[in-house]
């Protein structure tokens, strides 16, 4: 079963994808991140320009030539049942994203941000509703 864990309080969520996707490139996992396509073409400008000593590899799911997603770490993608990756699935979304189930583990981030946080709640009783162990994380308690 989905390890389902939620990353509250984020103060800039795409800037804290790009952190978490960096540690978990440099542990060697396989990411796909989800949410609105305008947040994911958003999230790949930051990953280019995160660091400047620092590439963090990925690719669009949009990428035609499934061996360039396969063989990439990160994929952002809208549709992340059709990723050929199955360990870590970050949502940067506001729905439930479609095919979670098929990965080790899910990310839930969240900002402090009202509207961002009672979605987030629905998606927690989503999960909570279906059996799935949820883990909280209160990054504002890690500052």
């Amino acid at each position: 079963m989905t390890e389902v864990a939620f990353h509250f309080n984020a103060p800039d969520k795409l800037g804290y994808a790009c952190r978490l996707l960096r540690k978990a490139y440099g542990t060697g996992a396989q990411v796909v991140v989800t949410g609105e396509p305008e947040v994911l073409r958003e999230l790949d400008v930051n990953l280019w320009t995160f660091g400047s000593l620092e590439f963090v590899p990925h690719c669009l799911g949009t990428e035609r030539d499934e061996r360039v997603q396969a063989r990439t770490p990160i994929v952002l993608s809208g549709l992340p049942r059709s990723s050929p990756h199955q360990q870590v699935l970050v949502n940067l979304g506001h729905e439930v994203p479609e095919g979670f189930e098929r990965f080790e583990r899910l990310i839930e981030v969240v900002t402090n941000d009202g509207a961002d946080r009672q979605q987030a709640r629905a998606r927690w009783k989503h999960y909570a509703d279906r059996g799935y162990a949820i883990v909280r994380h209160d990054l504002a308690e890690q500052r």
